[in-house]
């Protein structure tokens, strides 16, 4: 990284902790510091929703994942339009009409305490541990690539965000969202059109596409329902829409995004401004990773994009074995460049496409030998380099300014996804748990200080999280796996209290316990895709409820 990068990326991240600190300071009340005063319009909802979901994972995990898999993940996303409409017209008017601060708020009044302080539990457990990983995904692959010391940075993006987030509550997470989405926006659409500028001159986009589309990377929808496949257009619609139900409509996380809205009419507009742009936005950044794989169709590539695990084995006794395996590497790659190359100058020759197949297994084979050498050399050490892959080739091709830029991108994308998870932990912890559980006799600014201190206090859990976390399969896969244990089972406790009036508390309560150990059993042995947890938990739970309610002797309990 050269003077100007470090230049854009320090006074980018400043100028966002700066404005969010000094545009929302003095937040004397309960209302203003965790509604943001219930003041904000519809595309202020609208941008920090989408700011809270799209985390440093989403860019820096989404492009690798495309990069190996092509762009079917975008059907993981296709139930989220529904899920919007849903929560416009069921869960925002009820929220608002008995004017929650938390989405916990509503099953004490439907139920009763247990219940409201279990789901709040539920949901501290689960954004606790996404606290942590939001933190962790771009600092262990910033330590990585730059070599820089990884505790350190957990810190340092830990500590910015908390010092914004403990100053001005919703509100400043709302202000700071907006300028960060604008960062985001700018940094992704920049970086795409250079991918594309950097091909071959005679291939234009559309030639990059069916080069693309010759090695599968183009095929978008699954109709199948063969329950191996993670992503498919039915485990989007299904399971992803019981995944965006739950996510917002009952993460404190999200809900407070939207309950800080001046009426009913801007948290609606703003769920569906989120909603339309949501997917396409998903599309636009897995497209992304489809351009940076025709451009590594064209230019050298590293044979594991991690460089950790390369220096590892390099400096191990398997380097000589690892070194032919780099050599083979580089040999397919002059043989691709030439397949593509002839596929984009006659793309009605089919005989290059299945010479493009035919080299892509054999690309296959190599890298997953180079995998297995690399855990010969340390079995802790990590081979899959799909997280990798986006900043790999940020660091390698952008020139100077657009480094730093894209690295703002990816750092200020952590910070509104932590910020939006702190400022909800602090919320429903002061809320659901200290006020009604501990005390409910203080002063509104005696609760504003709480939530300040809890904020802090969940800010360091969060470091600590990030600090011995480990990197999984795909971190933006990991968030929606921890969320999909616990999200099913929340969202059927709400349908239940919406819609099932006849269950009372103690068959909810005990419904919610016996749900949430199947499920986390379901996870553990690997029963189905993580997607379908979500309706699984969420037909469980109301399932059982329904049944101990129906055996319960005494069906006149009270609410």
């Amino acid at each position: 990284m050269q003077q100007l990068d470090w230049i854009i990326l320090i006074g980018t991240l400043l100028f966002i902790v700066s404005y969010g600190a000094y545009k929302t300071k003095g937040s004397k009340n309960v209302t203003d510091y965790i509604k943001g005063g219930s003041e904000a319009k519809w595309w202020t909802i609208g941008l920090s929703v989408m700011a809270t979901q799209a985390s440093a994972i989403t860019f820096l995990s989404t492009p690798g994942q495309a990069f190996h898999s092509g762009m079917g993940f975008v059907q993981f996303y296709f139930g989220l339009p529904i899920a919007m409409v849903i929560i416009c017209l069921v869960f925002i008017p009820i929220y608002h009409r008995l004017k929650v601060f938390t989405a916990y708020e509503y099953l004490e009044t439907r139920f009763d305490l247990k219940t409201r302080s279990l789901a709040a539990i539920l949901f501290l457990i689960q954004r606790g541990l996404a606290a942590g990983i939001t933190i962790f995904a771009p600092a262990i692959i910033l330590s990585a690539v730059l070599g820089w010391d990884l505790t350190t940075l957990n810190i340092i993006i830990g500590v910015l965000v908390i010092i914004y987030t403990v100053t001005g509550g919703t509100k400043a997470v709302s202000v700071t969202q907006k300028q960060q989405m604008g960062v985001i926006f700018a940094g992704m659409f920049i970086a795409f059109y250079l991918i594309v500028s950097y091909l071959p001159a005679d291939i234009n986009f559309t030639k990059a596409l069916k080069i693309a589309g010759a090695s599968g990377k183009m095929d978008v929808l699954d109709f199948s329902f063969n329950l191996d496949n993670r992503y498919t257009f039915w485990s989007g619609i299904i399971g992803g829409s019981f995944l965006a139900l739950s996510y917002f409509g009952t993460d404190q996380s999200q809900v407070q995004r939207y309950l800080s809205g001046k009426s009913v009419k801007e948290m609606q507009w703003g769920l569906i401004f989120n909603g339309l742009l949501k997917v396409p936005m998903q599309f636009f950044i897995l497209l992304v990773g489809v351009m940076v794989f025709v451009f590594y169709q064209f230019n050298a590539s590293p044979l594991n994009f991690n460089p950790a695990a390369t220096k590892i084995v390099h400096d191990s006794e398997f380097s000589e074995e690892y070194k032919a395996l780099e050599i083979k590497h580089k040999d397919l790659e002059a043989q691709k460049f030439i397949a593509n190359l002839n596929y984009g100058k006659d793309l009605k020759n089919a005989s290059y496409v299945e010479e493009i197949k035919r080299l892509n297994v054999l690309e296959f084979e190599n890298k997953a030998q180079a995998k297995a050498v690399i855990s010969k050399a340390d079995a802790s050490a990590e081979t899959n380099d799909k997280d990798y892959v986006f900043i790999h080739f940020i660091l390698n091709n952008l020139p100077r300014g657009l480094i730093g830029l894209l690295l703002a991108v990816i750092l200020s994308a952590a910070m509104s996804s932590t910020a939006s998870e702190l400022n909800a932990l602090a919320s429903t912890t002061a809320i659901d748990l200290y006020k009604r559980n501990v005390t409910s006799d203080k002063t509104d600014a005696h609760y504003v200080k709480a939530s300040k201190w809890f904020t802090l206090a969940w800010g360091i859990i969060a470091i600590s999280v990030a600090c011995i976390a480990n990197l999984f399969d795909n971190l933006i896969q990991l968030v929606n796996i921890i969320g999909s244990i616990f999200y099913g089972n929340v969202l059927g406790i709400f349908l239940l209290a919406f819609f099932i009036k006849f269950v009372k508390s103690n068959a909810v309560f005990m419904a919610a316990l016996i749900t949430q150990i199947i499920v986390v059993i379901g996870w553990y042995y690997d029963w189905m895709p993580y997607l379908w947890l979500n309706l699984f938990g969420c037909a469980l739970v109301m399932g059982i409820a329904v049944l101990i309610q129906s055996l319960s002797k005494n069906n006149l309990e009270p609410a």
